[in-house]
């Protein structure tokens, strides 16, 4: 094989391996997804909606919490109702990429669910996550009530006097929330190396590990 072909191969395999990484294979059939969700959880449930970059790894984060009954990964915080990913991810419908969790306030409560959350997200960056770039991976926390949002706001501003530098993380009211397709749910444990690669990759550990200290 001539050094132009090794080149082209090379090429070819790298873009291949990118795209894989980034779940360009999964889900290419058109696939439905589900209207807003607007009802109210079940008695004794609560809900709590965050958002840290791709909703894979918020899902993931929150999915290893007791008392957190459900995970959800979809878009909310814009204006295009039922929005598709490839509308969202090309940042033409001012939603973020989230999770709305489903969690039992007997179990854990929603300072414990900040808590973790602040362990997931670069407070730092706006308009960015690790290697996801653009308004769609915007770092928010979505509050149902006004409890929730004077628990974030006060969150927050912990935060800002521990780490002595402003935290980006916008606060704001919860509003339509639209699940995302089915094949982006559950990702890290249905498609658990590919999802490796891709947190590997985007270095998302090691940043969160220099923010936060090696125990997330």
């Amino acid at each position: 094989m001539n050094a132009q072909r090794l080149i082209l191969t090379a090429a070819v395999a790298t873009a291949v391996g990118l795209v894989w990484l980034r779940g360009g294979f999964v889900g290419l059939l058109p696939s439905s997804h589900a209207p807003a969700v607007q009802a109210p959880v079940a008695e004794g449930l609560a809900s709590a909606t965050f958002a840290s970059g791709c909703f894979w790894s918020t899902e993931a984060a929150f999915d290893e919490v007791a008392g957190v009954v459900s995970t959800t990964s979809g878009y909310t915080g814009g204006r295009e109702p039922n929005p598709t990913y490839d509308q969202v991810a090309q940042g033409r419908t001012g939603h973020a990429e989230a999770v709305r969790v489903v969690f039992d306030p007997s179990k854990v409560s929603y300072d414990a669910l900040l808590e973790q959350y602040w362990r997931t997200v670069d407070p730092f960056t706006a308009d960015r996550q690790f290697c996801d770039v653009g308004r769609q991976y915007r770092p928010a926390i979505f509050a149902h009530d006004e409890a929730q949002r004077t628990a974030a706001d006060a969150s927050k501003a912990a935060i800002e006097r521990r780490l002595h530098r402003p935290v980006v993380v916008d606060v704001s009211g919860a509003g339509a929330f639209y699940p995302a397709e089915a094949y982006h749910q559950d990702y890290h444990t249905r498609n658990a190396a590919q999802y490796a690669f891709y947190r590997y990759g985007c270095g998302r550990d090691r940043r969160l590990a220099a923010i936060w200290g090696d125990t997330e």
